[in-house]
């Protein structure tokens, strides 16, 4: 995995953003968005990970499209951003865009070092994370989601759940006394990422203010 660094390395508030090739060419835009190393006294950090669908699937499933199954790396991803969370003084927040998402949902039930997740149009149609979701504890005060109102309408018939499951995933987490917002967003599921993400991250910090 690569690290790439945005505004200050001594900031007291990190997010954390695992991305691919399409979401490191926004970095910088989505950055700007949020005032990243401008207005904003605040460090963001996005790791490209090496396999999308191995590294930040929390465990094995079949592929969904194409060929490429999900190889359930997500455990020895997270053990590498912990280790960027190193500082007891900083606030660190974890979040990202579509299975990215859903990586920073299952984040937070598997440790309290985030102050936060944002995830923007999750893929919370994978398989049996909803019902995962349902048996854990979720270990942080803040949870942002959103959804493209396109996304679900799909010929994928797996992918076309994903309206139906993100408004359970709400359910589940407001059901546990979580802060949680679930916003609507104009389009299908390739629009706007890098704005979509930085309307996560901005509720997130200011739910936590």
């Amino acid at each position: 995995m690569d690290i790439y660094r945005y505004g200050s390395a001594d900031a007291p508030i990190v997010l954390i953003q695992p991305v691919d090739e399409h979401d490191l060419s926004l970095m910088d835009q989505e950055a700007d968005l949020i005032g990243v190393g401008q207005t904003r006294d605040i460090g963001l950090i996005a790791i490209k990970v090496d396999d999308w669908n191995r590294d930040l699937s929390p465990w094995a499933a079949s592929a969904v499209f194409g060929n490429q199954a999900f190889g359930g790396g997500a455990q020895e991803t997270l053990m590498e951003i912990k280790r960027l969370c190193d500082d007891p003084e900083k606030k660190y927040y974890i979040g990202g865009y579509s299975l990215a998402g859903l990586f920073a949902l299952w984040a937070v039930t598997e440790t309290d070092i985030f102050a936060g997740a944002a995830a923007a149009s999750p893929s919370v149609w994978f398989s049996g994370f909803t019902a995962y979701l349902d048996r854990h504890d979720i270990r942080t005060g803040s949870v942002y989601l959103s959804l493209g109102d396109k996304e679900e309408k799909t010929r994928n018939q797996v992918m076309a759940c994903v309206g139906e499951q993100i408004k359970k995933t709400y359910s589940i987490i407001r059901g546990k006394g979580v802060n949680c917002i679930l916003e609507w967003n104009k389009g299908n599921h390739f629009m706007d990422s890098e704005k979509r993400t930085a309307r996560a991250f901005e509720w997130v910090l200011g739910s936590d203010a």
